[in-house]
């Protein structure tokens, strides 16, 4: 039988689409979230004047999960998706590339590209396409494979420290928020085939035209809205305990919460203090997975000085720039933002010591800029952005269950095979939700869907109707 009453804690993209499925199914939902918005990590805020993300959330064309909630809370409008893949790709001097996917089908797409990409040797060139092949070839699913480095891995492949910073780190850097060299050789080998070397539109990118509180908060909040989820913000949970008929969620300075089953749809460090004992998962799995940050720098210039929505940068501490201006709400001038990821060394750096370090970068970069005045500066830091996909990481990943029945664990940092990615968030939440839909409920349930407050039983996650 269907649970009738589910529990979400946790208002992030996890969240959403766990609340969004239970409440497909029929069931009735109510979502907790300790902030004041939805989103998760995923939000956007204003900073002198300007309305910034929080920093560059990207999703490709192989993102079915996140680009279905897209369509589901009515956001399609707010994002832009590539026809084709391009990345423009800028090096000091006012050199560029462009690295771009033909008609061809896959791995062949790429072959032109790669032939003609100046920042390497003709050399350099052959054995990166060897690699790729080769790396086409790799079982992510295999657990041995994921205790083992990408960097071993590139090694024995023989690629240059400059095939590796040039084009490897290009595409690593960003969506795993770590150093190549680091990175677990399964999860690399998931992001290459699923996004560039099966399908030969799988890697088109996708971005916000957006603040991205537009889509996560707002859009996601209304759509949750009308169909009958009960959104509660500032509610943060306290405590989850399991009880004869469900649990209970104790809620900072709320009424108890009471719920046949529960999606916990937290970061680990709040999970892992959330969860009863009864639940099986050692704090320590959780807290193994580190945590790796990603530093934004953002600049506001007089002056329109990049033509490009966004680029990569090479011989250049300036990893990814993006074009902010419209989504800023900003009428003169150009705002750029800067997304540096594994940014460990950044986040130590003052704030003028990195005006100090990607002023003069972006200039070298883009000749426009030169000349331009900086009307704005400023600097966002995400300490704990994404989990560290480091060799053996996978391990730690918890599943979606746990060892009790009708509690499920969601976030991208759980078990979705997928890197610390707004798509592996959905597909979390997903997961989750099946799993607490399926979950075997009590025998009787006349007891479900009451809250103890005070020691009073009252109806509670009442159901508004089915969507």
């Amino acid at each position: 039988m269907t649970p009738r009453q589910v529990a979400i804690v946790g208002g992030g993209l996890a969240g959403i689409s766990a609340a969004l499925e239970c409440r497909r199914a029929g069931a009735s939902v109510t979502l907790l979230e300790s902030r004041g918005r939805l989103g998760g990590a995923a939000f956007s805020f204003t900073r002198e004047g300007i309305r910034a993300d929080n920093g560059q959330h990207v999703f490709l064309r192989c993102c079915t999960a996140y680009r279905d909630l897209l369509h589901e809370i009515g956001a399609e409008g707010l994002v832009m998706l590539q026809d084709r893949l391009s990345i423009p790709v800028l090096a000091p001097g006012g050199r560029q590339a462009e690295l771009r996917r033909s008609s061809l089908p896959a791995p062949l797409h790429l072959a032109a590209t790669l032939a003609r990409f100046p920042f390497l040797s003709p050399r350099e060139r052959a054995g990166m396409a060897r690699a790729m092949l080769a790396l086409r070839a790799v079982d992510y699913e295999d657990r041995s494979v994921d205790a083992r480095s990408f960097g071993d891995w590139l090694r024995e492949q023989r690629q240059s420290e400059a095939a590796v910073e040039a084009l490897w780190g290009l595409i690593v850097r960003p969506t795993l928020n770590l150093d190549p060299t680091e990175a677990s050789l399964a999860q690399v080998a998931q992001v290459f085939q699923v996004g560039l070397l099966r399908e030969a539109a799988a890697g088109d990118i996708g971005y916000a035209q957006a603040p991205l509180s537009e889509i996560h908060d707002v859009a996601a909040r209304r759509a949750l809205q009308q169909r009958g989820v009960d959104v509660r913000l500032r509610h943060g949970a306290t405590t989850i305990e399991p009880t004869d008929d469900g649990f209970r969620i104790e809620v900072s300075g709320a009424p108890t919460v009471a719920a046949e089953v529960v999606v916990l749809a937290v970061p680990p460090d709040r999970a892992t203090r959330l969860l009863p004992p009864e639940a099986g998962l050692d704090p320590a799995q959780a807290g193994g997975l580190g945590r790796s940050p990603i530093v934004n720098v953002h600049v506001v210039y007089d002056r329109r000085v990049m033509e490009v929505p966004f680029a990569a940068g090479v011989r250049t501490p300036v990893q990814w720039v993006f074009d902010r201006t419209e989504s800023a709400g900003i009428q003169s001038g150009q705002y750029l933002v800067i997304s540096l990821s594994a940014a460990d060394a950044e986040l130590e750096l003052a704030g003028e010591e990195l005006r100090e370090r990607y002023l003069p970068a972006l200039a070298e970069l883009l000749p426009s800029a030169r000349d331009a005045s900086v009307e704005s500066f400023f600097v966002t830091r995400e300490h704990s952005a994404t989990f560290r996909a480091t060799p053996g990481a996978r391990a730690r990943r918890p599943a979606a269950r746990t060892a009790l029945p009708g509690l499920a664990l969601a976030g991208s940092w759980t078990d979705t095979g997928w890197p610390a990615t707004m798509e592996g968030a959905v597909r979390s939440g997903r997961v989750a939700a099946a799993e607490v839909l399926s979950a075997r409920l009590p025998a009787s349930d006349e007891l479900a869907g009451l809250a103890r407050t005070n020691g009073h039983a009252e109806p509670q996650l009442a159901g508004k109707g089915r969507p």
